[in-house]
């Protein structure tokens, strides 16, 4: 579907009021433009407290949320959104992802969990889908050494990146782990 398909789309609908939610400035400024493109009224926050003041102030029918923002999680910011609207479209977005985080996403009524970093045209995708209709396998899913990378990655940030708290968790030798830290993600 083209561009001006998609703002036709959902110009004949007044419900296009997109909240997006992300710390990261750059990634939030690009993608609110290309929601806009898109036919999106957009408000940006880039925390939590200011997701929740938005919250209140325009009742989104759509929102993209990232999960970790420096102020808190994501969670608390579609938990509000549910309680103002709880027919919103919420997508969640985060860069450690893992099966837990999915799950409690769902459960309190996101439709979709993308990793970051996810596209325009992604968003928009799980945002305007049928709910009937199954998310497309990834083009390009992680490898096995990448979801390996992230998962060490996750484990480390919860234990306040202490090496060797991160180590005896994952049942690794502190070197070892210090040498996989040390290295570039893999692709």
């Amino acid at each position: 579907m083209s561009s001006d398909q998609d703002s036709a789309q959902l110009g004949d609908n007044e419900n296009n009021k997109l909240l997006l939610v992300d710390d990261d400035r750059p990634f939030l400024q690009r993608l609110g433009r290309a929601m806009e493109s898109r036919g999106f009224d957009v408000t940006t926050a880039e925390s939590v407290a200011e997701g929740m003041a938005a919250v209140r102030n325009i009742a989104p029918d759509f929102a993209v949320i990232d999960m970790r923002l420096n102020d808190g999680n994501g969670l608390s910011v579609v938990e509000a959104i549910k309680a103002v609207k709880p027919e919103a479209r919420i997508v969640v977005l985060t860069g450690y992802g893992n099966i837990a985080t999915a799950v409690t996403a769902v459960k309190l009524g996101a439709i979709d969990y993308l990793a970051k970093p996810a596209d325009a045209d992604d968003v928009y995708s799980a945002l305007t889908r049928d709910p009937d209709d199954k998310a497309p396998p990834p083009e390009n899913p992680m490898s096995a050494d990448r979801v390996r990378w992230e998962h060490i990655q996750r484990v480390y940030e919860l234990c306040d990146r202490n090496v060797s708290e991160t180590a005896r968790r994952l049942n690794m030798h502190r070197r070892t782990l210090q040498r996989i830290l040390a290295k570039r993600a893999p692709r």
